[in-house]
């Protein structure tokens, strides 16, 4: 059986889907983008600062879930512009300190015309 995850720490879905979801002994997060959840805007600009947002967001749901982002065993990184990649690089490994697996790629556009969005799984 499944439980939704929700955090007023975290920005709102902005679509019909949940912050995260746990399932057996893992959560599986949304993609995260760089909203501010204090503004419900992406006040960020550059892909470090946005990158910055999307952990902090990432850290809060995986909270809210009773895990840790030091728990994440799988993330898949969505980039505007691989060209990024370096300063995202950068900026994840601040945050993403055990060395989950991981796939990252560049698409074409992501929501709210942002740089960058993570999701992640994780163990409880």
């Amino acid at each position: 059986m499944s439980e939704k995850v929700y955090t007023k720490t975290a920005p709102d879905a902005i679509g019909p889907y949940s912050q995260a979801v746990k399932t057996g002994n893992l959560v599986f997060t949304s993609g995260q983008i760089a909203i501010d959840p204090a503004t419900g805007n992406v006040e960020a600009v550059t892909i470090e600062e946005q990158t910055h947002q999307v952990c902090k967001n990432l850290t809060e749901v995986l909270k809210a879930a009773g895990t840790s982002i030091d728990k994440a065993v799988k993330t898949v990184c969505f980039l505007k512009n691989m060209e990024d990649f370096g300063a995202f690089n950068a900026v994840y490994g601040e945050y993403f300190t055990s060395k989950p697996a991981r796939s990252c790629v560049a698409v074409k556009q992501l929501p709210k015309d942002v740089l960058v969005e993570v999701e992640v799984t994780a163990e409880l």
